[in-house]
């Protein structure tokens, strides 16, 4: 990186957002300790990087992330991957980790429909496809003509 952060426009042109040096180096040792799952250090960096640039999307998104595999508050964490979601809506990353922070808190239909959504701005988009692929597809209902969740059909799918 170069000191400079490339950020999409809803127009479609590139803009040219510089990042704080500091909150760039804080950004990416951030990055580096999520990959090692050292995952406090990773939120402490994160932290940093967030106060030196509180509007930047994707520090915001992967502080998100790392709260959230950190075991911290799915509100805080769910808060920050949205807006930054909503500010670069046509970013599949910050879905892709939206969607992460809902898996790490069990809300396994909201993280299918985060995928979901991400795949539809970037379909070749690998790490997304295979979080979908791991998490599967339901089987039909056993019988077909009751509502999935129908009392009977609850019980004979478990078998």
């Amino acid at each position: 990186m170069n000191g400079e952060v490339e950020v999409q426009e809803a127009s479609g042109q590139a803009a040219r957002q510089a990042l704080d040096p500091g909150a760039r180096v804080a950004f990416e040792r951030g990055l580096e300790a999520l990959a090692a799952n050292q995952v406090a250090e990773a939120v402490a960096c994160l932290r940093e990087a967030h106060a030196s640039a509180p509007e930047h999307a994707r520090i915001r998104s992967t502080l998100g992330l790392a709260i959230a595999r950190d075991g911290g508050d799915f509100s805080e964490a769910r808060v920050l991957c949205e807006e930054a979601a909503k500010q670069e809506f046509f970013n599949p990353d910050l879905y892709l980790n939206l969607a992460r922070v809902h898996l790490a808190f069990g809300f396994k239909g909201e993280a299918l429909r985060y995928l979901r959504r991400g795949l539809m701005i970037d379909p070749a988009n690998a790490p997304m496809s295979e979080d979908l692929d791991r998490l599967g597809t339901r089987k039909r209902p056993v019988l077909g003509f009751l509502p999935r969740r129908h009392p009977l059909n609850r019980l004979l799918g478990r078998f």
